[in-house]
């Protein structure tokens, strides 16, 4: 019997697979060396989750407070409350931002997981639920 191990780079998305005998015949998969840029999620075989924007958070302030807070509700409890302004962590129901600048009386935020994608614009803190600041 064979067991087939596929062993994953996170880097430049390569991966190669290594086979190794073994009696039950069972295949094993493994992630492995992961790029250091890569934020690993559940473990350590799974990238970023489907909603995203606390697990991007995490990288976007100074040090990473952990997973848990890759829910965004749960930056409502992060750092300290205050004012909105620039270097601020803005917290909605389901959405967590940071306010990086102002443009014509708007706040700048910058944010994951906005349209998929890591966005940076202006948007109205009307309905946040928290702001924070670490």
């Amino acid at each position: 019997m064979v067991i087939g191990i596929i062993i994953r780079s996170w880097r430049d998305g390569a991966t190669s697979a290594e086979t190794r005998s073994a009696p039950n015949g069972l295949f094993a998969f493994a992630a492995a060396n992961p790029a250091p840029t890569t934020m690993l999620y559940r473990g350590h075989d799974q990238a970023r989750p489907a909603a995203w924007c606390g697990w991007e958070m995490r990288r976007l302030v100074g040090a990473d407070p952990g997973p848990s807070f890759n829910l965004a509700r749960n930056w409502a409890r992060w750092g300290r409350p205050g004012p909105a302004g620039i270097g601020a962590v803005v917290v909605w129901a389901h959405h967590v931002g940071k306010i990086v600048g102002q443009k014509d009386g708007e706040w700048i935020i910058e944010s994951g997981n906005t349209g998929h994608a890591l966005r940076t614009r202006p948007r109205s803190i009307a309905g946040a639920i928290a702001i924070r600041w670490g």
